[in-house]
């Protein structure tokens, strides 16, 4: 069995995760995950790191700590697989309770 790479497991959590969000928040994120980004997603994942442990306040939200490790998870090696195996799963437990709270109706 082959394992699979902390990078591949990041990449396909980022996938995941710009599938759920709308489009700009997307687009926001695949800018961030080019190469020559490094010194924006690096600062910016720090920042939502703090601004998650400070979710009390009302400006701050729980929503930015993982956020902000998964930006920083694109350039500390050690956090690649540990974040995008939680991103994977956090995206696929929300996908489904979207589903079971909104379910899509048909189109007609």
């Amino acid at each position: 069995m082959r394992a699979i790479s902390g990078r591949a497991v990041l990449r396909q959590a980022f996938r995941h995760l710009e599938h759920e969000v709308p489009g700009k928040v997307a687009r926001v994120l695949r800018n961030l995950r080019h190469p020559a980004a490094k010194w924006i997603r690096l600062p910016v994942g720090i920042l939502f790191v703090i601004g998650g442990i400070f979710s009390i306040l009302p400006v701050f939200g729980l929503w930015m700590l993982p956020l902000g490790l998964l930006l920083m998870a694109y350039d500390i090696p050690f956090l690649r697989k540990p974040v995008g195996r939680f991103t994977i799963w956090a995206v696929r437990k929300w996908a489904r309770l979207r589903q079971r709270f909104f379910p899509e109706r048909p189109h007609r």
